[in-house]
Parts: structure tokens; sequence; C-alpha cells
């Protein structure tokens, strides 16, 4: 008995489904992977970024400090902003103890 070629012909297509279900699955699990490995490359760069931006604002206060006119304005309004800080602290603290 022959074999039919519409059979034959689906059988090939099943199998080629198959392998391409297959390929894609674990195509899908490196991707993924990699998605989770540069998430946490991101948020290690985004800390890093955070460290270096307040490393940044201290060594510009430091140097408005030490007398660099070009940082002057800006370290008198944080120092500003900080003395405003603790005086709100200070107030509340007051505030509590009565």
């Amino acid at each position: 008995m022959a074999v039919n070629p519409i059979i034959t012909s689906i059988e090939a297509k099943v199998g080629q489904i198959i392998d391409d279900n297959r390929r894609l699955r674990r195509q899908c699990g490196e991707l993924t992977e990699q998605r989770d490995r540069l998430r946490g490359d991101n948020r290690e760069l985004q800390r890093r970024v955070a460290e270096l931006e307040k490393e940044l604002s201290k060594a510009k206060l430091t140097s408005a400090l030490a007398g660099d006119k070009s940082d002057k304005r800006a370290a008198k309004a944080r120092i500003n902003r900080l003395m405003r800080e603790v005086d709100s602290c200070i107030a509340m603290l007051a505030a509590e103890q009565q």
C-alpha cells in the first residue's frame, strides 16, 4: 500500500512546526536570561550614577567652601537649605517636648 503524499506532506510540516517550536522556546529562554542580566546591569549603573552625583555634589560644595567663586552661590544655597532643614527639625523636636 502506497503512502498518501498528502499525509507525507502533513507529517513533514508538523515536524517542521515542532522543530520551530523547540528552537523558539530555546531562543525565548536565552533572551529572557539576557533581559534579566541587562536589567541587573541597568540597576547597578543607576546606583553608580546616583553615587557619582552625590560625590560630585560634595566636591562642588567643598570647592565652593574652599573659595572657588563659580560654585559659591550654589554652596550658599545648599547651606541655607540645610540650615532651614535643621531649624525645622529643632522646631519639631521642641513641639514634641511640650
